[in-house]
């Protein structure tokens, strides 16, 4: 049995793969997605991931999809104190932004779908740098009293809001943001280090990076000359392109070798690896997907494997 990890200073502990929601809905339908969420917690996992706009971008969909689909398989397998699950506020198309009201509707609609009393860790999606960070915390931290979120998050925040948050919360005595959601990976590493990951490590929080494969690049299916059929292709196969992309999928190539491992894993390990990072998120649109994804949790690199990829992707 794989040992769980802290969740930052939240006493939630959590598997050391967060299973993305993002393809609930989308990609995957209620099927497939009930198959990957049962696949997932026979592993031992228990950390689920996804936002209430999930997914508003598909013709014909409203957004809480994912949300819904989620609240179904709790409610059919009965497993929901044994869930970590964490959802966001911002995007949905008729709750969009951070507004105290705003939050307080977004989080009762969430929990209408999700068929729960209470989000277990509870994001701001995007930020919304017009609110004061008064305003947000004030309005998160009323849902936790009211018992609606036992934590809180942010994701996609600068590190100047963060702080600004995290002081206000500690001077008025609020909730607090125990964890952030970056965009964190071995081709997209600016987005987090620096500024914002010393920040986190300062406060405690723990990071749980999303793209943690870059839209499936990091799996390794792209290559020159491959065709992937894949709703995310596009995205993925620029990093391609780019003298970068091309020396970490080598560099990765070479680790997995020596492990026998998947490509896709090496890459969360070393997300896995880095200061602050607890779970990397990652998405199975089918229940094969999965076992590379897993593996996270038993791979452990050495010092100059991780140095290799880290060098690999200056």
């Amino acid at each position: 049995m794989t040992s769980l990890r802290k969740l930052g200073q939240s006493g939630l502990e959590v598997f050391p793969l967060a299973l993305g929601g993002n393809v609930f809905g989308w990609t995957a339908d209620q099927t497939q997605s009930f198959a990957v969420l049962d696949a997932y917690t026979a592993a031992g996992g228990n950390f689920v991931d996804t936002a209430d706009s999930y997914s508003a971008w598909i013709e014909g969909n409203h957004g809480g999809e994912s949300e819904t689909i989620i609240g179904r398989w709790i409610k059919e397998r009965g497993n929901r104190s044994d869930i970590v699950v964490a959802t966001k506020v911002s995007q949905h198309p008729d709750f969009k932004g951070l507004s105290a009201a705003n939050i307080r509707a977004a989080a009762d609609a969430s929990l209408k779908r999700l068929g729960t009393d209470y989000i277990d860790l509870y994001y701001t999606h995007f930020d919304q740098p017009e609110v004061p960070v008064e305003e947000i915390i004030g309005a998160l931290d009323e849902l936790v009293k009211a018992g609606k979120v036992r934590q809180i998050g942010a994701s996609n925040i600068s590190a100047e809001r963060l702080k600004a948050s995290l002081e206000f919360s500690e001077r008025e005595g609020l909730a607090r943001y125990v964890a952030l959601q970056p965009h964190y990976n071995l081709v997209s590493r600016d987005t987090y280090e620096g500024e914002l990951q010393a920040l986190a490590e300062r406060a405690g929080l723990a990071a749980v990076p999303y793209y943690a494969l870059a839209s499936g690049f990091l799996t390794g299916k792209y290559r020159p000359g491959a065709t992937v059929d894949s709703a995310r292709a596009e995205g993925a196969a620029k990093h391609l392109a780019t003298e970068r992309g091309q020396k970490v999928l080598a560099a990765l190539d070479e680790v997995a070798r020596a492990h026998h491992a998947e490509v896709a894993t090496v890459a969360l390990a070393w997300l896995a690896a880095q200061p602050t990072v607890v779970a990397p998120i990652a998405s199975a649109r089918t229940v094969e997907q999965l076992p590379a994804l897993l593996a996270v949790a038993r791979l452990r690199l050495t010092d100059d494997e991780i140095g290799r990829l880290t060098e690999a992707s200056a």
